[in-house]
């Protein structure tokens, strides 16, 4: 099991904490960690495109010449859609982009994904989160004491309404709760602070 340091909001180091192989030392799958992001990304589309057909366009009753005499080719409707204004073929229609994956994979995906975060130093494990009251300048120290820059995930172990209310005003900074856990928001982000009794939820839960 790999041993990693558990500081204060401060980066002050106050411990370490040993981390589940099977959990926080998977193998890469970087496959599989493709198919997890398109998964979550497919279900937030809307799907409301829309085009019509000859059959939904306004008009086109008449028959705008006789079938023959005149010279000109056939034509029964001026709606066809080889006419200007005329209905469109094959074109989008409202449906469903949302695909689902075996729980197992999921669950896979987003190990290979903290796995991936602890190996290349960027998961930082945290005593505890809480804030007695929502301010965004709390967030922005804390980041400050780890010379934080970047994109940030905070992984709380149950909803912290004040710790997502103190980071959702500043870009690229997120707090979740562990009932939240995604890949695309864990690859999405550079920096991840999770805290000890979500590490500890995570590994009853995908044990």
């Amino acid at each position: 099991m790999a041993t990693v340091a558990v500081y204060d909001i401060t980066n002050k180091q106050v411990g370490d904490i040993e981390l589940n192989d099977n959990i926080f030392g998977v193998e890469m799958n970087a496959g599989l960690l493709h198919q997890a992001v398109v998964m979550q990304l497919a279900a937030q589309r809307l799907g409301t495109h829309a085009t019509k057909t000859r059959s939904f366009v306004r008009g086109g009753g008449r028959k705008p010449w006789k079938q023959k005499g005149t010279g000109r080719a056939r034509a029964g409707s001026t709606r066809s859609p080889l006419w200007v204004g005329g209905g469109t073929v094959f074109g989008p229609h409202p449906r469903k982009y949302a695909f689902t994956m075996p729980r197992k994979q999921r669950r896979l995906a987003i190990k290979c994904a903290l796995s991936d975060k602890v190996k290349s130093g960027e998961l930082v494990v945290l005593d505890s989160l809480n804030f007695d009251a929502p301010k965004t300048s709390q967030v922005v120290k804390m980041l400050g004491d780890f010379s934080v820059d970047s994109k940030a995930l905070l992984i709380t172990c149950d909803e912290a309404e004040n710790v997502e209310k103190s980071a959702r005003n500043i870009p690229g900074v997120k707090a979740i709760s562990t009932m939240g856990l995604n890949v695309h928001d864990i690859l999405n982000h550079d920096k991840l602070f999770i805290t000890k009794d979500a590490i500890t939820r995570i590994e009853e839960v995908f044990a």
